[in-house]
């Protein structure tokens, strides 16, 4: 049923454009994000993170090349001008002009057999397609179903096919299990708390970048005690909210990192907590809090290296 319904275009309203121009424009990136942008191809992306010194996310952001000089970071609306502002803070001598293009692009997000019908084919996530105009970035699927991210002038017309409704896209991205980080958890996370070294937004054999030495720690050392699970409740909670084993409602153990509606009923969710209460009940909140039911990721995790 799900499969069925995951089929058509979103519009994407919740998510802006930062634009980095100049000839350092990559270089640039590559010594602030946590992936490979120096060695970033035409027909790639990025899934990557923006560190405080402490290793902490202050954002994330899916990145591509529009041409040599021009490149697109696809963030969420709430945190786009915070990011924009420190950004722009160490650009100092690099040929290097960051600005918020939301106005100018249109995003889409395309899932089910649109995707095939408008770009061509599925393909794996990170794979970037040029279709006139439009950059066609492949992502992470959901209930089984390919979905992509449509980025194009916000003068060409939307990409033909059928309405999803943007509810459903929400939904998609929590049954992907890639987050996206939004304002309420600005800071609140390493990346690999959100899995991102398993799902493409991490490269270790890169260059400094600020928090660079926090997050080799974590996965170097075997000190990660945290991860982000896919879990469904009842009712609905708020992103931010604290989660707690039901063995110990004192201390919290984790923290609702993306919501969204289900179609069958109730709410799935995102959830970054430690991997030892995994294995036990959940609710988020107490005392009466919304028990939470942990369900299987769609990807494997990597382990410590």
């Amino acid at each position: 049923m799900t499969q069925l319904l995951l089929n058509g275009i979103a519009p994407l309203s919740h998510l802006g454009v930062i634009r980095v121009e100049g000839e350092d424009a990559a270089k640039f990136l590559h010594g602030q994000l946590t992936q490979d942008y120096a060695l970033l191809g035409p027909d790639q992306a990025r899934l990557s993170a923006f560190l405080s010194a402490k290793g902490r996310m202050q954002a994330s952001m899916v990145g591509f090349k529009r041409s040599a000089t021009e490149v697109l970071l696809v963030i969420s609306q709430d945190l786009l001008a915070t990011t924009l502002k420190r950004l722009s803070m160490f650009v100092l001598r690099a040929k290097a002009k960051l600005t918020d293009a939301s106005a100018d692009f249109a995003l889409y997000g395309l899932a089910g057999d649109t995707v095939a019908s408008v770009a061509g084919a599925a393909a794996p996530a990170w794979t970037k397609a040029e279709l006139g105009s439009a950059s066609v970035v492949h992502l992470y699927p959901a209930a089984d179903q390919p979905r992509a991210l449509w980025v194009a002038p916000s003068s060409e017309p939307a990409p033909a096919g059928p309405a999803l409704d943007p509810a459903l896209w929400q939904w998609s991205e929590v049954q992907s299990g890639v987050p996206t980080l939004t304002q309420p958890l600005f800071e609140e996370f390493v990346p690999q708390m959100l899995n991102y070294e398993s799902v493409g937004g991490v490269n270790f054999k890169k260059g400094c970048y600020p928090g660079q030495e926090v997050v080799a720690r974590s996965q170097f050392r075997g000190t990660l005690k945290r991860r982000a699970y896919i879990a469904h409740a009842d009712r609905e909670v708020a992103v931010g909210a604290e989660v707690f084993a039901a063995g110990d409602l004192e201390q919290p153990c984790g923290m609702v990192v993306q919501v969204a509606a289900a179609p069958g009923g109730g709410f799935d969710l995102i959830v970054s907590m430690q991997i030892s209460a995994a294995e036990g009940l959940l609710q988020v909140g107490a005392p009466g809090g919304v028990a939470l039911t942990l369900q299987p990721l769609p990807y494997a995790l990597l382990d410590d290296i």
